[in-house]
């Protein structure tokens, strides 16, 4: 999956071993495991996404998935968005390291952030399947994807949260599995077309309406107060 950039993998998966750690974005006990359960895990699912996309990972932590579909798929346009200071210094110091021009690191929240709508928005253990739509569809493009890896209970949110996922303009959620035979188990992909816009205020997830959002929804948590933004152009 990484071909002639395996190389750029590891010296990834070294920073994630080291500063990583240290900052207390990966913990100890994941390192011996960084491969298999981190980085094969996301850079599997690189080939649901087309040539030369737009993507915007939303709350990008470490750099999973966004840095790693970043140095699998060079071709890719790549955003990582993460609200906190910690993580986006680390982020942008990994895309330094590894010489990356294909990504833009922003600090701030998803309803924060104003981007053109993306080919692909991603996200991995971000919350519940209805929370994460309203958060990440409202970044797509129209006919643009959501891609969320989810785990073993991807089908019974599809089923809980089906209403919801339909009045934020998504399509019916479809399970992808990526990996088979590289990864045990595989990666659990759950694919969400954007079918149209909907118009901020008539959006509904998780149960609470959207009246004073703009078309934005929220990420993971942030630090309080500390919310101003923070962009990386390469």
């Amino acid at each position: 999956m990484f071909g002639e950039r395996l190389g750029l993998a590891g010296r990834y998966a070294e920073l994630l071993a080291t500063e990583g750690v240290i900052r207390g974005l990966i913990g100890p006990r994941e390192t011996p495991r960084l491969w298999d359960r981190h980085l094969v895990n996301c850079g599997v699912m690189a080939p649901l996404i087309q040539p030369g996309a737009s993507v915007i990972d939303i709350g990008s932590g470490a750099g999973l998935p966004g840095l790693v579909l970043a140095v699998a798929r060079p071709d890719l346009v790549i955003t990582l968005v993460e609200p906190l200071a910690r993580r986006t210094s680390f982020l942008e110091e990994a895309v330094d390291a590894l010489g990356l021009d294909n990504v833009t690191v922003l600090r701030g929240r998803a309803e924060e952030v104003d981007l053109p709508g993306a080919d692909v928005v991603t996200a991995r253990a971000v919350a519940a399947l209805d929370k994460l739509a309203g958060w990440c569809l409202p970044l797509a493009a129209v006919g643009g994807r959501l891609l969320a890896m989810k785990g073993s209970s991807a089908a019974d949110e599809i089923a809980e949260h089906r209403a919801a996922i339909e009045s934020l303009g998504g399509a019916e959620a479809v399970i992808r599995m990526c990996g088979s035979g590289l990864i045990e188990p595989p990666t659990t992909v759950v694919e969400i077309v954007k079918e149209r816009h909907v118009v901020p205020g008539r959006q509904r997830a998780g149960g609470a309406s959207r009246t004073s959002a703009p078309s934005r929804g929220g990420s993971r948590g942030s630090d309080g107060a500390d919310r101003r933004k923070k962009t990386r152009r390469r």
